[in-house]
């Protein structure tokens, strides 16, 4: 967001040369905190002043549900702080009386040791009170952080996929991952707020008994700090957004420079010269912007150096003229001075704390607004119990459109039957529909029209949580967990104990075995790169960890992905061998692949075209049909697969990769 602000103090937005030809314009992220960016710029004094009662009652509401006695603590120990200082002050002014007064010195020390007792005690219940704000508060913040994320992931992860799916939900996402740590730091900035306050008022009070006059002296003192402090701070926030994208574009670089994915095109074309250049050009355009904050900070300090030194002056001189007067005696004088330096010092540092309070309590803001908003995206609870092992999956009449977008259906009026124990393979062109229709029969969409049924209870009733325990997947693109060997295989049965016989015999049908064979640590190998002790699999041997793991689950329905695109010949023989194993002992395999060869393991194929189902039956009667599109991808395979085998110049028929 742009500021709004004009004159010679508005941060520069232009990008460096080297910035337009790599990126296109300014490096800036997509997501959602960036919508942010100005929030310091446009915090005014009178509104940071209207805002502060609510970001006060924000962060004791965190800090209530977090930890209530702790919260006690704090608000006891802040609260207590304030009293003794002001009881200190007014002892300190007791002190001086007793010291500045006629008589003897023993005899006015003799007078002015109670008072020296009390600023002792003063003092020292003032460090024993910080010291249990410190306790209270360290004992808060990691609560309310862990409360905030917990909150955080709980929703997201409860939510429709078609939620995660949704760009605007998907951006506030991005922001209120954020909330958690912000929430954190708004402790320990609402305890400085709230510390600067009582201070504020205490030496404020204490002015005014001594004299009506202290006051206003106490705001012409410390209006140039704060000031000051307002200035600087929005300022810097203002320029953060001109040199951090230039340090972002410097991280970029440096990321590809030290890639091992880019290493050999970086050596071989000779890149590392050419992104160096571009390197020193952008880091200039940081360094220039940076000089120039550091030349107005100092004009701006220069400024309130003199304002306050004029203000000190006139106050010491209003000081000294009523003391000379008698008006105000000397002690009262004396302890003015350290209320005002009290007051000043204390007002300064809590426009600060409230500027940052400010913008941390935005990303709070948003974790609330995700709390409210992933209510209505949540996956129902309950629902029609779905059969342990059904009979028959069907789809009658089914249309899909995914939501905010006016692309056509992504499946029309598709009807079909999936039986039970025998392999159904689901095959057609990218964008077919093939995975939109194996997300709707796993309950993870439903239908914009029609049904999909499992032994008759339509996924919109059933209850879903029971529908996902039914079903083991196999994607293309699973996911590779950062966790040891064990963890990847046992993680996709998650809510039962780990089963070390159960987990042997998926590793060993599925091949998986004689990979953690080779692994350093055996099952407690960490299968992720760049942590000690980390190791990474090739694509085959992943795929392998992979089925090991929809073996483990031991779902009755079983959906799998391309299985054997990583995979060698051999070993696709033989997870197509295990497969044909699980169907001939009842579970249900779907498969979905582009490899017409994959096919001749299925019993039932369906063939889908833009999203409608074209044909079905077994490999030999599709291929049976010359004019169905089957045939036609088929062939096209087929012929391509003869130029691959077939020495140049020899002419033969294609061969099958159905036989």
């Amino acid at each position: 967001m742009e500021s709004t602000q004009t004159g010679p103090e508005r941060p520069p937005h232009s990008i460096s040369q080297s910035e337009q030809l790599l990126f296109g314009g300014p490096l800036l992220y997509d997501t959602g905190w960036s919508s942010y960016d100005g929030a310091f710029a446009r915090l005014s004094l009178w509104s940071m002043v209207a805002t502060l009662p609510r970001l006060i009652v924000t962060t004791v509401r965190l800090a209530r549900d977090a930890d209530r006695d702790a919260l006690r603590v704090v608000a006891a120990a802040e609260l207590g702080r304030g009293v003794a200082q002001a009881i200190g002050l007014v002892a300190v002014n007791t002190v001086l009386a007793a010291l500045l007064a006629e008589g003897a010195a023993a005899d006015r020390l003799r007078d002015a040791l109670p008072a020296l007792v009390a600023v002792a005690v003063t003092a020292l219940l003032g460090a024993l009170l910080a010291a249990a704000s410190t306790y209270g508060s360290g004992r808060l913040e990691p609560k309310v952080e862990r409360v905030a994320t917990e909150r955080y992931l709980a929703r997201a992860a409860a939510v429709e996929l078609a939620a995660i799916e949704d760009d605007q939900f998907h951006r506030l996402l991005d922001t209120a991952q954020y909330g958690a740590t912000s929430a954190r730091r708004m402790i320990d900035y609402c305890v400085r707020v709230v510390n600067a306050l009582l201070s504020l008022v205490a030496a404020a009070s204490v002015l005014t008994v001594l004299h009506p006059v202290l006051l206003p002296l106490l705001a012409l003192m410390t209006v140039p700090s704060m000031w000051r402090t307002l200035v600087t701070t929005r300022r810097r926030y203002q320029s953060f957004r001109t040199w951090v994208q230039h340090a972002r574009a410097s991280r970029v670089l440096s990321s590809e420079l030290t890639a091992t994915e880019t290493a050999a095109e970086i050596r071989v074309h000779q890149v590392g010269p050419f992104l160096l250049k571009h390197f020193r050009d952008m880091s200039a355009s940081s360094e220039a912007e940076q000089t120039r904050l550091a030349r107005l900070d100092a004009r701006t300090g220069l400024w309130a150096s003199a304002w306050t030194g004029l203000a000190s002056i006139a106050t010491y001189l209003t000081l000294g003229a009523l003391a000379w007067g008698g008006t105000m005696a000397m002690s009262v004088a004396g302890t003015a001075v350290l209320a005002i330096r009290t007051g000043s010092a204390s007002l300064s540092g809590m426009v600060h704390s409230i500027n940052n309070l400010y913008d941390e309590s935005l990303f709070v803001a948003d974790l609330d607004r995700l709390c409210t908003e992933a209510a209505g995206w949540a996956i129902p609870t309950g629902g029609r119990p779905i059969p342990r092992r059904p009979r028959r999956i069907t789809f009658e009449n089914v249309t899909f459109r995914y939501p905010g977008t006016d692309a056509p259906p992504a499946l029309a009026d598709v009807t079909l039957t999936i039986p039970t124990g025998r392999i159904t393979a689901l095959v057609g062109e990218n964008g077919s529909g093939k995975s939109t229709l194996v997300k709707l029969l796993a309950g993870l969409y439903l239908p914009e029209s029609g049904s999909v049924t499992w032994d008759g209870v339509p996924t919109t009733q059933a209850d879903r949580h029971q529908l996902f325990a039914r079903i083991a997947m196999v994607a293309q693109d699973f996911n590779r967990w950062r966790f040891t060997a064990r963890v990847n295989i046992t993680i996709g049965a998650p809510n039962i104990p780990i089963d070390e016989d159960r987990l042997r015999a998926a590793a060993r049908d599925s091949g998986a075995d004689t990979v953690v064979e080779d692994l350093p640590r055996g099952w407690d190998t960490l299968l992720a790169r760049g942590y000690q002790g980390g190791h990474q699999l090739s694509g085959g041997q992943w795929q392998r960890l992979g089925i090991a793991r929809a073996h483990y689950r031991g779902a009755p329905v079983l959906i799998v992905d391309e299985p054997t695109a990583a995979l060698d010949a051999k070993e696709e023989q033989r997870v197509f061998d295990q497969i044909r194993d699980l169907a001939a002992a009842g579970q249900t395999v779907i498969l979905i692949t582009h490899r017409m060869a994959s096919v001749r393991h299925a019993d039932l194929v369906h063939v889908l075209h833009h999203g409608r189902l074209v044909e079905s039956g077994s490999p030999s009667e599709l291929l049976a049909r010359p004019d169905g599109h089957f045939s036609e991808l088929y062939g096209i395979q087929a012929a391509q697969f003869e130029r691959r085998a077939a020495p140049a110049g020899t002419p033969g028929a294609p061969a099958s990769p159905l036989v």
